[in-house]
């Protein structure tokens, strides 16, 4: 939006904007960012961020400076993805993908400091790992949360590693934040992720980004399973499927 144009925007309009512009961003931003595009007198964007703030639709970012979706606004975009119209259809996806993998698939959002499950299909082996739509996962050793990782900024990765406290829960989980920041890494190259009994020991998975229209990431999609039953080198062959059902997700929330 070009400035010059701040006095037709109607009042009433101005915070949605506000958070478009950010969502749009897709980073952290500070009002001065945002009013690049907004063009409204400096007292008012800050106006506005603060009204946002207060009332949890934005948080302050750990510099003190930059704004990122808070509470509020990351429960709408949650509700956006449940809409019934676009579950029905990711469900299909989802069994579909089931049905070739024979495991667990799972879709997890981003939220402020773990991944959130916002579906999944089972499989139907008796045996079987138990985490539900709802359950919250650490960034730092799960599959889900390594690909998120990736899509950071390096310095806010570095930033992320060095403050996280990097529990161990098992053998497997990466402690070390140069370590960890080396590991992502290697997802930000490759384009997937893997938990190698990481997060659960017995238990590998592998992600992959679901993008929006600006090709960033709003979700993974990812399987996990029992090792008794699978190795990450078997996981990995069906990765080529993992993608295309990502590509089909990416999909619906482009129409």
């Amino acid at each position: 939006m070009d400035g010059t144009a701040s006095d037709t925007i109607p009042t009433n309009l101005r915070l949605l904007l506000v958070l478009e512009e950010v969502a749009r961003v897709g980073v952290p931003v500070t009002p001065t960012e945002v009013n690049a595009q907004l063009g409204l007198p400096k007292p008012t964007i800050h106006r506005l961020f603060s009204t946002l703030e207060d009332e949890g639709f934005l948080q302050r970012d750990i510099d003190g400076r930059a704004y990122s979706p808070g509470r509020r606004l990351r429960g709408m975009a949650t509700g956006v993805l449940s809409s019934l119209r676009i579950r029905a259809a990711r469900l299909a996806v989802l069994r579909k993908l089931s049905d070739q993998v024979g495991e667990t698939c799972n879709i997890a959002l981003p939220d402020r400091d773990s991944m959130i499950y916002l579906e999944r299909v089972e499989t139907e082996w008796p045996l079987r790992i138990q985490l539900p739509v709802g359950t919250t996962v650490p960034f730092y050793c799960t599959a889900s949360g390594k690909m998120y990782l990736s899509t950071l900024p390096k310095t806010h990765l570095a930033r992320y590693a060095t403050s996280e406290h990097l529990v161990k829960k098992t053998d497997n989980t990466i402690t070390v934040p140069d370590d960890l920041i080396r590991a992502v890494s290697t997802v930000r190259r490759d384009g997937f992720a893997v938990d190698t009994e990481e997060f659960m020991d017995g238990m590998i998975a592998v992600a992959v980004p679901i993008l929006d229209g600006n090709d960033r990431l709003v979700a993974t999609l990812s399987f996990h399973a029992p090792t008794i039953r699978f190795t990450v080198e078997k996981a990995l062959e069906y990765l080529p499927a993992l993608r295309d059902a990502a590509t089909d997700l990416s999909s619906l929330l482009r129409d």
